[in-house]
């Protein structure tokens, strides 16, 4: 698909992590031999206690940065979890771009834990390399669509990131059952307007 359609379609893959540091060399010809523009990291796949600040985390990390590609963190488990490893690498390495998928897990804080790791994603902002992607909002909404929960959370991650530094995505092909494309989209127009956002 990336090779027919290249001006349609933008390929992220994901890092291997293993062990024996091969992940590096299979990113570098991911993204030099055919063509990928991001690679994702997703914590859950690094060696049973290890972190992805681990040797070879960092490898692919620094290298993602060299080669001019983002790196996506999936905390599909909570941000929480994560924000140390993710704050370390940006630190280390902050000509790394860096874009956290989904609102990094955050949904509207219910509880102390919640606000605080809401707090944490925007901490996050003081680093110019960090993106936050508004996507899979059925993900992260704790109401059904067009998810006005999230009214209050876009107005401050564009408070804090700046809408240059915010991006949208449908998380297509999972937003298919749930309210498809077009009504993705649609709910993200309608919590921006209400955020008061602007649409450029």
């Amino acid at each position: 698909v990336l090779k027919k359609h290249p001006t349609k379609f933008v390929g992220c893959c994901l890092a291997n992590p293993a062990e024996n540091g091969t992940g590096v060399k299979q990113l570098e010809d991911l993204i030099l031999k055919d063509g990928y523009r991001a690679v994702r990291f997703n914590p859950y796949l690094w060696p049973s206690g290890q972190q992805m600040t681990n040797e070879v985390g960092k490898a692919m990390f620094s290298r993602a940065g060299e080669l001019g590609v983002p790196v996506g963190f999936m905390c599909m488990k909570g941000l929480n979890l994560h924000i140390s490893e993710i704050t370390e690498l940006c630190t280390e390495f902050p000509s790394t771009a860096v874009l956290l998928d989904h609102l990094a897990f955050c949904k509207p804080p219910l509880n102390d834990e919640e606000k605080l790791a809401f707090s944490e994603l925007l901490k996050l902002s003081r680093f110019p390399q960090v993106y936050v992607k508004f996507s899979a909002l059925f993900r992260v909404s704790r109401m059904s669509s067009p998810y006005l929960d999230l009214v209050p959370l876009l107005a401050e991650v564009v408070s804090n990131f700046g809408a240059n530094r915010v991006m949208w995505g449908s998380d297509f092909p999972y937003v298919v059952p749930e309210s498809g494309y077009k009504g993705a989209k649609e709910a993200a127009c309608l919590i921006a307007s209400q955020a008061s956002l602007s649409s450029s």
